[in-house]
């Protein structure tokens, strides 16, 4: 038997952070068409089980074109199972507006329901300040059934931005758990509960925001003679990289547009790219990056630049018989009294506008 374990979709994401409103509008579709594309493949794989562990939508507000085409998957689609467990983005909008839920769509709650199935158990249990004490003590699974579990949270070793409930894994181990299907945490991560079991983060389907790099997808779980086998199953539509360049000793923005050039070279142009500048540069260096953004905007769906450069000191003696306006200019501000941090902001303004550059304010 197959089963899939996708989680974190977030349907109707706003995704304006780092794209145009055009763009935001057709990622928007894209993430839906992904999910509906994710379904057709269930279908063509014969797989019987799709568990949502949490976070189908991004908030309460859902359009009707996106409550209708996830309605249309479930009911269209009578011989898979679909679990969906609430996450901390969920809301019940999309429950109340069935006069009747589908035979085929089973939820859970604050308190642990289980699903018998002919060989195995799915369980879970929506978290909630009442209940993220007492859920672990409550947990009683068969140990002679194959035991799947959902919960939605960030395990207790990582630091996310959400606020949502913490998952103790080692509170799990001697549970009889098979399989810990879990939703939060927006890359894949997979790792032991206990001898028996194991935990696995399926990731999102699609990457959202610069801070989503690497391969997008869903666990596809095979079911077989006492064993389940989980495999991810790259799926996004677009992935987002970030791409570390060390820029020591590259002194102009035409050095440094060759360098980006040959890091990304075969990163897809359908794709988003955050190019990070380090090293080590001296302050009097030429780098134009909205230049180098504007560049590679053409390259890719959506291009950022950011540095993270050290900014060498400059030695007041290379500049003591300097007789152009820059050496004038360097002599002035040497001695005065500002950090290193300031001083170095103000001499590269300055060399700019002594270059008759453009200077942001």
């Amino acid at each position: 038997m197959k089963i899939i374990h996708c989680a974190d979709v977030h349907l109707d994401s706003k995704l304006r952070t780092n794209l145009t409103n055009e763009q935001a509008r057709e990622r928007r579709n894209e993430l839906l068409i992904t999910f509906e594309k994710m379904i057709a493949y269930a279908v063509e794989q014969d797989v019987k089980a799709i568990l949502i562990a949490g976070d189908l939508f991004d908030t309460g507000n859902v359009t009707v074109k996106t409550r209708n085409a996830v309605a249309s998957a479930i009911t269209e689609n009578p011989r898979i199972d679909f679990y969906y467990l609430f996450g901390n983005h969920d809301a019940d909008n999309f429950i109340l507006s069935w006069e009747e839920l589908p035979k085929n769509l089973h939820l859970f709650s604050e308190k642990w329901i289980t699903y018998e199935l002919e060989t195995f158990t799915i369980s879970g249990i929506e978290i909630g300040e009442e209940n993220k004490n007492t859920m672990y003590e409550s947990l009683v699974l068969n140990p002679e059934k194959q035991n799947i579990v959902m919960l939605h949270g960030q395990e207790a070793t990582y630091q996310g931005k959400d606020k949502t409930e913490i998952i103790q894994i080692p509170a799990l181990a001697n549970k009889f758990i098979d399989y810990l299907a879990l939703g939060h945490i927006h890359s894949y991560k997979i790792g032991d509960i206990d001898h028996r079991g194991a935990y696995c983060y399926s990731g999102c389907l699609e990457g959202r925001g610069y801070d989503e790099c690497g391969e997008k997808g869903f666990v596809l779980l095979n079911i077989e003679n006492g064993s389940i086998t989980p495999s991810f199953i790259p799926f996004a539509k677009r992935n987002i990289h970030e791409v570390k360049i060390d820029i020591s000793g590259l002194e102009t923005t035409s050095k440094i547009d060759q360098k980006i050039s040959k890091e990304v070279s075969l990163i897809p142009s359908k794709d988003m790219l955050k190019v990070v500048l380090t090293g080590k540069v001296s302050i009097t260096s030429e780098r134009d990056l909205s230049y180098l953004e504007t560049k590679y905007k053409e390259s890719f769906y959506s291009f950022k630049i950011e540095d993270d450069l050290v900014r060498l000191q400059l030695n007041p003696k290379d500049y003591e018989k300097d007789a152009s306006l820059k050496g004038e200019f360097i002599r002035l501000l040497m001695g005065k009294h500002f950090s290193d941090e300031q001083e170095s902001a103000i001499i590269e303004l300055g060399l700019k506008a002594l270059a008759g550059e453009e200077v942001d304010k």
